[in-house]
């Protein structure tokens, strides 16, 4: 499909690419890896001609067509949600409709949502929109630069899922390792200035990596044991005549000599949280929290308690007010009754994936450094800095001119000149790269005071958290183990949901139960029946979803359109069935 060969491209004195091949295949699945600044944008505009090499070539087979997935900031235009899906066909017909709405709600849509206008969204739920245009079209090669950074983890699983049976290629840019192995069949790590690939997952590309470089230190070492050997010989020997032939060979022998080049390390952040003071054994306590905004109740005589040491990721569906509990916890929003009682001792450090209010755009990196209202040391903030991949004079950039990457690094570097020991992390590792993920993971995993956290990175979640908090319908329900246990869990408790919903058909109480009931005055136990009826109710739904959308993505449904079209109206009918639904579980909870 694509043919890339003796690729160079240089900005200034940076040379990104220096004799780089690649060779993409139709069904090839790889991730481009590589250190921020390495050149795998460059090379996707390079691939999509906005970018022209110095020199090299790169052959698109013919009729090959490519879609592109920018990091962010797609093109808004006038169109609705469901117009900027099927935004290839002047006129879709029934299928290519029932398809696209189908991708939609897996992207997280709800019906309400297509008609809306995509100026109306905000560009993490327009970068959605785009995505759904892309995977409706099914060109022959996906281009996706950081495709996950604005989905929620429920709307990740689904797009890893839908990518596994595309029937295309896909070369992707990814911080998320976990995504990576479950989609990618191979890596192609920039190294070098070259493009090397690794017929491996992610773990197996960092093994023989670094088995690769050990090979390469031992035969540097080895050869130059013997450079060291042959000049000491050379030394010794230069003013004897009777060794004089000896030495001439030696010296020839030694210029013929082709030295091993060892690759610069590349450079990593350096992370290490210094072990906080220790609190009391409770940390943060809700008592009766209420939140809403406007007529919209988040949160309604909520209770929580955070303990010490505790590592806990928040989960739940988009808009389930996930980011509302952290920012609540934090204090950065208040709640509109109750009591958030902080425990002793305690300081909170909190992150935030969105860097509106967190970061000065108009301060340099070193002022916005030195803002954290402790006194450090110049010395020991430039320390930091550098750790943090700011050395030097980088440390004066803007704020304003920083990428999305360089920015969290800062949002990172600021808590440790001002050191927590509770950290309250919402999508932290948006905008790393996948080296800066694990150092990140290995600085948490070390750090003993306590950590909330919300990511739709399963590695780190799985890495990080021995709690799992989920956030539903303004309940939290709080689950021992990592994420991988909570996803056991859930399908346990949805078979057993399933299951209840199909006793529930049994015959009505009679009158005398019915009386009894009455004369004992347990209207509030009737009501939780009703209630927990409503919930194995709205489980079974979710289900039927799931397994309507399971069916929408095989390919071979689409070869009977009466088909297509009958699961699109079912998938309908069900999603607005759920909507009914979460409103009554709401009801009957309040």
């Amino acid at each position: 499909m694509i043919s890339v060969r003796g690729l160079k491209k240089s900005f200034g004195d940076q040379t990104l690419y220096d004799g780089a091949d690649l060779q993409l295949n139709a069904g090839d699945r790889y991730a481009l890896v590589g250190p921020n600044g390495a050149g795998k944008s460059t090379l996707f505009k390079m691939l999509l001609g906005e970018e022209e090499p110095d020199s090299g070539g790169i052959e698109w087979k013919r009729g090959a067509k490519a879609g592109y997935l920018p990091q962010e900031n797609p093109p808004i235009g006038p169109e609705t949600v469901l117009e900027t899906a099927l935004a290839h066909r002047a006129d879709p017909d029934g299928r290519e409709t029932a398809k696209a709405k189908k991708i939609l709600m897996g992207l997280g849509f709800k019906v309400k949502d297509f008609d809306r206008h995509l100026s109306e969204l905000s560009g993490g739920w327009a970068m959605r929109a785009a995505l759904a245009r892309l995977l409706v079209e099914e060109p022959g090669l996906l281009l996706l630069d950081e495709p996950t950074n604005h989905l929620d983890l429920e709307t990740l699983l689904w797009f890893q899922e839908y990518l596994k049976s595309y029937p295309g290629a896909i070369l992707m840019i990814s911080h998320d390792r976990a995504f990576i192995d479950e989609v990618c069949s191979a890596i192609v790590a920039v190294e070098e200035k070259r493009l090397k690939k690794y017929n491996t997952n992610y773990d197996g590309f960092i093994a023989e990596r670094e088995a690769a470089r050990e090979r390469l230190e031992s035969a540097w070492k080895q050869q130059q044991d013997e450079i060291d050997a042959m000049k000491e010989f050379i030394m010794r020997n230069r003013a004897r005549a009777s060794t004089a032939s000896r030495v001439q060979s030696v010296m020839k022998k030694l210029e013929k000599v082709e030295e091993i080049v060892l690759p610069p390390s590349s450079k990593v952040v350096s992370i290490s949280f210094p072990q906080p003071g220790r609190t009391g054994t409770t940390v943060l306590r809700l008592k009766n929290a209420c939140k809403s905004y406007g007529p919209t109740k988040v949160y309604e005589g909520l209770d929580f308690e955070l303990e010490r040491g505790q590592k806990m990721a928040f989960v739940g569906p988009n808009g389930a007010g996930k980011s509302t509990l952290l920012k609540v916890l934090g204090d950065i929003i208040p709640i509109d009754s109750g009591e958030r009682i902080l425990g002793h001792n305690v300081k909170v450090g909190y992150f935030s994936q969105h860097r509106e209010g967190q970061l000065e755009p108009e301060r340099t990196v070193l002022q916005e450094a030195t803002s954290v209202g402790r006194l450090n040391g110049d010395l020991f903030t430039r320390t930091v800095l550098g750790t943090f991949l700011f050395p030097g004079d980088m440390v004066h950039k803007k704020v304003k001119v920083l990428s999305g990457g360089e920015k969290s690094r800062l949002q990172l570097a600021k808590l440790l000149l001002d050191p927590p020991n509770v950290l309250l992390l919402d999508e932290p590792t948006t905008h790393l790269d996948l080296t800066s993920v694990e150092a990140l993971v290995e600085a948490l995993k070390k750090f003993e005071g306590t950590i909330c956290a919300i990511s739709h990175d399963v590695y780190f979640l799985n890495a990080v958290a021995d709690h799992v908090v989920h956030v539903f319908q303004g309940k939290i329900t709080v689950y021992p183990g990592n994420f991988e246990y909570f996803r056991h869990r859930q399908a346990q408790l949805l078979a057993e949901d399933a299951a209840s919903s199909g006793r529930d058909a049994a015959p009505a109480p009679t009158n005398s139960e019915a009386d009894n009931q009455y004369e004992a005055g347990k209207e509030a136990r009737r009501r939780a029946k009703v209630l927990e009826k409503s919930q194995a109710e709205l489980a079974r739904l979710h289900v039927e979803l799931e397994a309507l959308a399971h069916e929408m993505s095989d390919p071979k449904l689409y070869e009977d359109f009466a088909r297509v079209t009958k699961v699109g109206e079912d998938m309908e009918r069900v999603q607005n069935a759920l909507q009914l639904k979460e409103e009554e579980v709401r009801r009957l909870s309040a």
